[in-house]
């Protein structure tokens, strides 16, 4: 199921549109989310081109929000800028794609969530818990466009940076942020049902931090990526 801090889904990162007044920061947001949400919902198919002037018709803006909005979705990993040829959006993973991103994801996220449980401030322990509570009262499912599923994508990200983040170790921070693993993944499907098990072991991790137990956190941030990636590859098979 938006490199990422514990701000709000679609706050701009990287630089992009820090200092715009406040009338235009909130058209470059409105701006962004539309794209992205037409990038998410395949409206922009992979692999396809995207036409800056055609999308500010669309949306009725001009073409500089769309420029913002489209350097901000580089950042993010859903477009690419090739010379000569503008922004196209990215290809969805495949599955070989997809083993290789929760390979990377399982040598970076257990070491963090063991170094959390150790160095993570009281401050940290509770954003880390107020997420994960968070996620709990938010519906049970994701099913449908990304508009009513994106609450939801931006909280399962949030808990993985904030437990990243409180490794207290900024490189490695970095380096899972810029996997932008949450947005790849929830661009392949809508996940979640009521029934899965994933906030069941968000929680599980979240305990072992907060108790300061480093070796279960890493056993349990393991377990959640060996089962998330099994169960996203039983998706592609039934699709």
């Amino acid at each position: 199921m938006p490199p990422q801090d514990t701000s709000a889904p679609g706050a701009p990162r990287g630089g992009h549109g820090r200092d715009l007044p406040p009338a235009r920061q909130a058209l470059s947001d409105s701006v962004y989310e539309s794209v992205k949400a037409m990038v998410m919902d395949h409206e922009i198919t992979p692999g396809a081109r995207v036409g800056i002037e055609a999308l500010a018709r669309t949306l009725g803006v001009s073409p500089t929000p769309i420029r913002e909005a489209l350097a901000r979705l580089e950042s993010d990993g859903l477009v690419v800028k090739r010379p000569l040829s503008g922004y196209r959006t990215t290809e969805l993973l495949t599955r070989q794609g997809l083993e290789e991103l929760f390979e990377m994801r399982q040598l970076l996220e257990p070491r963090a969530a063991a170094l959390a449980a150790v160095n993570a401030s009281e401050a940290q322990l509770d954003g880390i818990e107020r997420i994960a509570e968070e996620m709990h009262s938010h519906p049970g499912t994701t099913a449908g466009p990304y508009a009513a599923y994106r609450g939801f994508a931006a909280l399962d990200q949030r808990l993985h940076d904030a437990i990243t983040q409180a490794s207290g170790r900024p490189l490695l921070a970095d380096a899972v942020q810029r996997l932008h693993s949450h947005l790849h993944i929830f661009r392949l499907s809508s996940l979640l049902g009521a029934d899965d098990p994933t906030l069941a072991e968000h929680q599980r991790v979240v305990h072992a931090i907060l108790r300061r137990n480093p070796d279960r956190a890493a056993e349990a941030m393991a377990e959640h990526l060996a089962h998330s990636l099994q169960r996203q590859l039983s998706r592609d098979e039934e699709s």
